[in-house]
């Protein structure tokens, strides 16, 4: 029998998990964003999240209701008022995917990759055309840069490609894994100019009679990992687009990197809310879960695994809200995120291995989510460079030497 109360969280409105009191350094502001997005994913995602992720459909339903949290787009300037500071934007994606990582790519798809490339990217004019539908979801977004034959070498190896024909850009090639892009009404496309060799950005955007003609998103079936997104493989063949569609100031892959060096951040944050979901499970079933007459939370064992689980959650907790200050402050160095990024999900791996593990045979059943956050896992911790790429990134910004073939 248990001496001992078990530690819960150092405020009420605390996550048991934050075992250092992270989300004290929030606003009161930006913790009252953060209370309202997580009773809306208690209440109204989490009852349906395996559903959705069995049936691999994404919830669009929720999509007006998110506009409703004033959540959306919170990194940009709005109507005079300022950008959220980073560590909010991160909270916020933690709490998404603390609940359904699949709910929380298809948002921060939008209001994260897409919204970033008009907002950094765009003119003022192109700012003002497609910005505040989409703060208002009433204009979904998709981001179409990864391709079939193409990983970590895209920054030359686009094969993708647009040629300027008059007041037209004519696109011809293809992109793989692009979330959002079978609902979506507009898709950032990046393609290499046949011109000059460089990455250009565009909007490819939905009319009254669909896209222009020549594009087609085709669903990728038979996906095991974050299920509940609809990734697309995307078709260009002689597809026009306005000239005015191009992204003003996307003219180089240094460009587009600008927009992944602040998104890749946000994947860290991500990792650690999938940690806290698989945390949280695996902590409620060794409480309730007896063998040998008592709950199996009393054993050595799990013990072990529950210490090392927290141990990575704070650690890499700790290092995302790092990553967001030092982004507020204006510093913006590749290795930051590139070192988060590898780092938060090369530890993800750990936590929902050991919380499988606590769950026996019910690690395996969907009923109790963990399979789930085990699956998801997988793809967080390859999108956005692999662990080897964003590891060859960090030595390069602290040895001075490239690794990179």
């Amino acid at each position: 029998m248990s001496t001992h109360e078990p530690l819960g969280p150092l405020d009420k409105d605390y996550l048991a998990a934050d075992l250092y009191g992270y989300q004290g350094l929030l606003t009161e502001e930006e913790n009252a964003a953060v209370l309202r997005t997580r009773r809306f994913l208690e209440d109204e995602v989490r009852p349906r999240a395996n559903e959705f992720w069995e049936k691999a459909e994404s919830p669009r339903h929720l999509l007006p209701r998110l506009a409703d949290l004033d959540i959306v787009g919170l990194d940009y300037e709005f109507d005079g008022n300022p950008a959220s500071r980073k560590i909010l934007s991160g909270w916020l994606s933690l709490e998404f995917s603390r609940v359904d990582p699949s709910t929380g790519t298809m948002f921060t798809v939008h209001s994260g990759l897409a919204m970033s490339s008009i907002a950094i990217l765009g003119s003022d004019e192109q700012k003002d055309r497609w910005l505040p539908a989409m703060k208002r979801m009433e204009k979904i977004g998709a981001f179409g840069l990864s391709e079939p034959r193409g990983g970590s070498d895209v920054a030359g190896g686009l094969e993708t490609t647009a040629r300027r024909d008059g007041d037209e850009w004519v696109l011809n090639g293809s992109k793989r894994w692009i979330g959002n892009a079978t609902f979506a009404d507009l898709i950032v496309v990046f393609a290499k100019d046949e011109a000059d060799g460089e990455v250009k950005g565009f909007v490819l955007e939905k009319g009254e009679n669909g896209f222009p003609d020549g594009f087609r998103a085709e669903k990728i079936e038979r996906k095991y990992s974050l299920r509940a997104v609809e990734n697309a493989d995307l078709y260009f063949e002689d597809c026009r687009i306005p000239a005015a569609d191009k992204l003003e100031n996307a003219n180089s892959f240094a460009d587009t990197a600008k927009v992944l060096s602040l998104t890749r951040g946000g994947v860290a944050w991500g990792a650690v809310g999938i940690m806290i979901g698989a945390f949280e499970r695996a902590v409620d079933y060794a409480r309730e879960r007896e063998q040998f007459g008592a709950p199996i939370a009393s054993f050595q064992l799990i013990s072990d695994l529950v210490a090392r689980m927290a141990g990575n959650i704070t650690a890499s907790l700790g290092m995302a809200l790092r990553v967001s200050q030092l982004q507020d402050s204006g510093v913006r160095h590749d290795e930051h995120a590139a070192l988060s990024k590898a780092y938060c999900t090369t530890r993800l791996r750990e936590v929902v291995g050991w919380a499988r593990e606590i769950l026996g045979g019910n690690g395996i059943v969907l009923d109790y989510d963990v399979i789930r956050f085990f699956a998801d896992a997988e793809a967080v911790y390859s999108y956005e460079g692999t662990s080897q790429m964003n590891n060859l990134i960090v030595g390069r910004g602290v040895t001075g030497y490239s690794a990179f073939v």
